[in-house]
C-alpha cells in the first residue's frame, strides 16, 4: 500500500547525494549528472511512496522495474481509453513535492531513461541490474509497440535547415545583440552542430585565427569525448566573418565566448546558460515567424539534415559533429538526403498532365475498385 507520508525533499536530496557523487567521480559530464541526479530523485521517492524503502537499501528486482514501467506508461484499454497504473494518491504525492511535474503518465522517452539510470547505479555498486532482466526487456518494446500503433511518436525539435537559418540570420539586425546572435547561431550550425553545453563551453582561448576568413576553435571535454584532449574544428565564410563581428564590439582576452548582454547592449562578463542559448534559438524563430517546435538542438539535427540534403559523405559529417554512433545520427542524415533524391520527385519529373490519358492507365493496372 503507498505510504501516507508526505515526502521532505531535504531527505529525499540525501539520499540521491551519494548517488551523484558517483557519477561525478565516475567523470560523467555535469549536464548528463543533472538528469542522474533527477532521475535518482524521482526512484526515491517513488520507492519510499511505493515500497516504504530507500534507493541505497540494496539491488531492486526485476519486479520492481516492472511495476515502475505499469504505472508510468499509458497503454490502452478495452473502452479505447488510455490507462496506467499509478495510484492517484501517489501520483498527487510526487507532484505536491514538486518531483513531478504533473499528474497522468511519462512519455516513453523518460520512462527509458529513468531506467537506463537505474542500470547504472546497479552496475557501479555491482548489483544485479533490474533493467537487463527479460521480463523487463519485453514488457518495454512491447509497451514501445503498443503505443506506437496507438499512434504516439517519439517528438523530435525542428530541424534548422538552411532555409530557416537564412530567416533567422535575417532578424539578427538588433544591435549588439544581434550580431552576438549571429555570431552565436553561426558558430553552433556552421561549425558542426554543436550541443548548447558545447556552445556555452567555448573560451576565448579556444579560438586560433587562421586568416581573415577562417578559424579554428578547440572542442575539450564534451558529452561524447571526455578524454580531454582539444579537438580543433574549422569555422570558414560568413560564419567566420560574423565571428570577427562579434569579437569586434565584445573584444576580450579570456573568458566566455558568448556572453550575456545588459540593457542597452553592454557586454557581462559572465557567459550564457544552456537555456539561454535556447531561448535565443526560440527568439530568432518566432522573429522570423517561422512555425516548428524549436530549441537549441534544431542546430544540430539541422547541420546533419542539411549535409545529407546536399549529399556531403556521411564520415565527413561525423568528424565535425562528433556523433560516436551511426544510428543516431542517420536519421536525420537520410532524411536530409531523400529531399533532394529523384525517388522523392518522381512526379515532378514527368508532370501528369503530360502523359496522354491511356498511357497513364496502362501505367496503373490497379484500379480504385481493385485497391
Amino acid at each position: 500500500m503507498p505510504s501516507s507520508q508526505p515526502l521532505v525533499l531535504t531527505e529525499l536530496a540525501d539520499s540521491t547525494r551519494a548517488a551523484a557523487e558517483a557519477f561525478i567521480a565516475a567523470g560523467t559530464a555535469a549536464n548528463t549528472v543533472r538528469s542522474y541526479q533527477s532521475a535518482l530523485t524521482y526512484w526515491s521517492a517513488w520507492l519510499r511512496l511505493r515500497y516504504r524503502r530507500s534507493l541505497g537499501d540494496g539491488a531492486l528486482p526485476p519486479e520492481v522495474a516492472v511495476q515502475f514501467i505499469v504505472d508510468h506508461l499509458a497503454r490502452p484499454d478495452t473502452s479505447g481509453n488510455w490507462t496506467h497504473l499509478l495510484p492517484p494518491a501517489v501520483d498527487a504525492a510526487l507532484v505536491e513535492a514538486k518531483i513531478k511535474g504533473k499528474p497522468g503518465p511519462l512519455s516513453f522517452s523518460t520512462v527509458s531513461h529513468r531506467l537506463a539510470v537505474l542500470a547504472k547505479w546497479h552496475r557501479l555498486r555491482n548489483w544485479d541490474n533490474p533493467s537487463e532482466a527479460p521480463a523487463v526487456k519485453t514488457l518495454l518494446r512491447e509497451a514501445r509497440k503498443a503505443q506506437a500503433r496507438q499512434g504516439v511518436s517519439v517528438r523530435k525539435k525542428t530541424a534548422v535547415v538552411l532555409e530557416p537559418l537564412q530567416a533567422m540570420l535575417a532578424t539578427c539586425t538588433d544591435g549588439v545583440r544581434g550580431t552576438r546572435d549571429r555570431a552565436l547561431l553561426l558558430l553552433a550550425w556552421s561549425g558542426g552542430g554543436r550541443r548548447r553545453s558545447e556552445i556555452v563551453g567555448l573560451q576565448i582561448g579556444d579560438l586560433r585565427r587562421l586568416d581573415a576568413d577562417t578559424w579554428l576553435y578547440a572542442l575539450g571535454t564534451t558529452k561524447t569525448d571526455s578524454s580531454g584532449v582539444r579537438r580543433e574544428k574549422p569555422l570558414q565564410g560568413p560564419a567566420a566573418q560574423a565571428l570577427n563581428a562579434w569579437l569586434a564590439v565584445a573584444p576580450a582576452c579570456e573568458g566566455p565566448l558568448f556572453r550575456r548582454l545588459y540593457k542597452g547592449g553592454r557586454v557581462a562578463a559572465s557567459g550564457l546558460s544552456g537555456d539561454q542559448v535556447a531561448r535565443i534559438v526560440k527568439r530568432r524563430a518566432a522573429m522570423a515567424g517561422l512555425d516548428g517546435d524549436w530549441a537549441a538542438h534544431s542546430l544540430r539535427s539541422g547541420f546533419v539534415t542539411e549535409a545529407g540534403r546536399q549529399g556531403v559523405p556521411l564520415g565527413e559529417v561525423m568528424a565535425m559533429t562528433e556523433h560516436r554512433s551511426v544510428s543516431t545520427v542517420m536519421g536525420y542524415f537520410q532524411a536530409g538526403s531523400l529531399l533532394d533524391s529523384q525517388a522523392s520527385q518522381l512526379l515532378s519529373s514527368t508532370p501528369l498532365d503530360a502523359v496522354p490519358p491511356g498511357e497513364r492507365t496502362a501505367a496503373a493496372p490497379h484500379t480504385a475498385q481493385e485497391c
